[in-house]
């Protein structure tokens, strides 16, 4: 004799769960359930972080600006007090950017020695320098 009901893997089988076949054993539906539309998502407003790091960095040129400058100005005093070969390319160099940088102050101090002359005119921009890069740095820092 031939069993004609329906196989469980096709839908209308009218056999529910009490008929021996189990949960492991049913199938389910032939295909995916359809999945509900997800509305996107909208990504939060981007708040700029204030951190500071702006002006550390600002702080930071700024200081190592009047460092370098300051350390032109030492270097070229140093080198004239040593009586440097003022042939030499480096020198010439160092002289040209002490120079440069201390043209506001040049003849500031009429001495007679020319030693105590060159220290002052330019260690006096040196310490401009620094205090005034020192001192907006310090500021900046503070923000």
């Amino acid at each position: 004799m031939s069993d004609t009901r329906p196989l469980p893997e096709h839908s209308g089988h009218g056999y529910g769960h009490g008929h021996g076949y189990g949960p492991s054993q049913d199938p389910g539906p032939p295909y995916p359930a359809p999945v509900a539309p997800v509305a996107p998502v909208a990504a939060p407003a981007r708040r700029r972080v204030r951190d500071g790091s702006g002006t550390r960095r600002a702080a930071l040129v700024i200081h190592t600006v009047a460092d370098v400058a300051a350390a032109f100005l030492g270097l070229w005093i140093a080198l004239y007090l040593l009586e440097a070969n003022h042939a030499n390319v480096f020198v010439g160099f160092v002289q040209e950017v002490a120079d440069a940088l201390s043209w506001w102050s040049r003849d500031i101090f009429t001495m007679d020695t020319e030693n105590l002359r060159v220290l002052l005119d330019h260690g006096l921009p040196a310490v401009v320098y620094l205090a005034v890069g020192h001192g907006v740095a310090a500021r900046l820092r503070r923000f």
